[in-house]
């Protein structure tokens, strides 16, 4: 493989394409329209992706080719260059967005041809653990006490100091009685789970661990991050009905009950870009004044560990939104 192809010039041309998503769904923030802020993004993420010195495949996307127009599982993207994988969200939270709430954000991850597990828009059950715990293994296949017990057993910690990060769903509930019953505490949270996984690797954020069941594209992409920033995620696909085995096969996976590490999910060299549509704990969102607008984001690498901070000034006359 060329030591080159993901290198920091893409890593910047990448954050371009999530600070023009950002741009562009920012302005339904709050409007109560999900489908109209999420194709802002995906209008504005294609025509940008499609300008990279790439020759992309999107293999985490907006859907599957049926159902989703552009962005689809299998669109080739980019005006050619060296093969590389793409999974992609342009808009993680579009519930968020449309309630003009926290944590949205635009995302972009790169892998080498293959790095990605190519996973079917099914759920899986994930635990997450940031850098200080990555030496710990996640039995997934252990009731979520059991693995609150041996995390604060193994580290000599009460259970009372750590945070569980989980979606507020009701087929929660179950789990948030178990991680309640450890005394160890819990956030909820409405959406973004990708965010909610980042968020265990961040020393000031308040989350030691994530836990629970949510699409596994966004498992795929929270391990491209986890590549970058330390840390470990361990998941499971979550499948039952015959569609849900259909959908797998067709993504070639005919074990079912698979473990996936965080290398399964994202392998080789790998690059990792997001950018805040609306405030967060990882990044700020997008602010407009007037002729004038800014944008806040995060691009990393796995080879380097590099994490960079971008701040972003843009001129709305010389460039306009795309919408």
């Amino acid at each position: 493989m060329n030591n080159n192809l993901l290198d920091r010039n893409l890593a910047l041309e990448a954050v371009r394409v999530t600070e023009a998503a950002a741009l562009s769904s920012s302005l339904m923030m709050g409007k109560g329209n999900e489908k109209s802020a999420d194709q802002n993004a995906v209008n504005s993420m294609r025509y940008y992706l499609n300008n990279l010195e790439i020759d992309g495949t999107v293999v985490i996307g907006e859907g599957e080719r049926d159902n989703a127009p552009m962005l689809y599982i299998g669109e080739k993207v980019g005006a050619g260059g060296p093969k590389v994988d793409l999974a992609l969200d342009p808009l993680e939270g579009t519930t968020i967005t449309a309630k003009g709430g926290e944590n949205a954000l635009s995302v972009l991850a790169m892998a080498e041809n293959n790095g990605f597990l190519h996973s079917p828009d099914v759920y899986m059950y994930k635990v997450a653990v940031g850098k200080k715990f990555q030496d710990f293994d996640i039995d997934i296949e252990s009731s979520p006490d059991k693995i609150i017990k041996d995390l604060t057993a193994q580290y000599k910690i009460k259970s009372e100091n750590l945070v569980v990060c989980i979606l507020e769903r009701e087929r929660h509930n179950e789990l948030i009685n178990k991680v309640r019953n450890t005394g160890a505490r819990i956030k909820l949270i409405s959406d973004g789970d990708v965010s909610a996984v980042i968020a265990t690797t961040m020393e000031n954020s308040g989350v030691d661990i994530y836990m629970g069941s949510g699409g596994a594209p966004e498992g795929v992409l929270a391990a491209a991050a986890l590549r970058c920033l330390g840390g470990s995620i361990v998941g499971k696909l979550l499948i039952n009905t015959e569609d849900e085995k259909n959908r797998a096969k067709k993504s070639g996976i005919t074990n079912f009950n698979k473990i996936y590490k965080t290398n399964d999910l994202a392998s080789g060299e790998v690059m990792f870009a997001a950018s805040g549509v609306t405030d967060g704990a990882l990044l700020k969102g997008v602010r407009i004044y007037g002729n004038k607008a800014t944008t806040h984001s995060i691009v990393m690498r796995s080879k380097t560990k590099t994490i960079r901070i971008i701040e972003a000034e843009h001129n709305l006359i010389e460039k306009p939104i795309i919408e």
